[in-house]
């Protein structure tokens, strides 16, 4: 009730998806997975590439293994083809302003997201600031102002790798909220 724990799979396979689910159940030392995401779909048509897997985190969401289930896209067809797999809950979409790390034009991407935000799925945003943090503050806090005004981001997520660079970004997102 504290936390909300998400996790990607990599799995190719019916079998390795199992296997992952209840590894990160283990890992985690919890019942269930909050949202669990099919990690970096690279091609058009991954749906039906990936049909086995996604049966077993279907399964694993009825069994009470999984409250959601999601994609992670890179490229543009796969992301667009995430728009119309109605069993999706979650999206986890490239997004800033500067088309860094992004799956098409900025206009193009948030359209999309538009479409998955209407099907009344969540959509988690990444690479706010690209791959390495953009050149300066001011760039950050731009993309910042622009994902939080779009009004289809749920959520974002930033890798980091200090407590120095949490506290700066928290800083930075109180910049761009004001």
């Amino acid at each position: 009730d504290e936390m909300f724990v998400q996790s990607k799979t990599p799995a190719k396979s019916a079998e390795v998806a199992a296997a992952d689910i209840e590894r990160f159940r283990k890992e985690l030392k919890t019942d269930y997975i909050d949202s669990l995401l099919l990690h970096c779909m690279r091609t058009g048509g991954w749906e039906a590439d990936m049909r086995p897997v996604i049966d077993v985190l279907l399964e694993a969401k009825e069994q009470g293994k999984v409250r959601a289930v999601g994609v992670s896209c890179h490229g543009w067809d796969p992301l667009a083809d995430s728009v119309g797999c109605e069993w999706l809950d979650v999206h986890l979409v490239r997004i800033n302003p500067f088309e860094v790390m992004m799956d098409g034009k900025p206009e193009d991407v948030v359209r999309e997201m538009e479409h998955m935000k209407a099907a009344g799925r969540g959509i988690i945003g990444m690479k706010i600031f690209g791959e390495t943090g953009f050149e300066t503050e001011e760039q950050r806090i731009e993309s910042l102002k622009y994902v939080l005004g779009l009004g289809c981001v749920d959520a974002f997520t930033i890798g980091m790798s200090s407590t120095a660079q949490i506290d700066d970004t928290l800083r930075l997102i109180e910049l761009a909220s004001a």
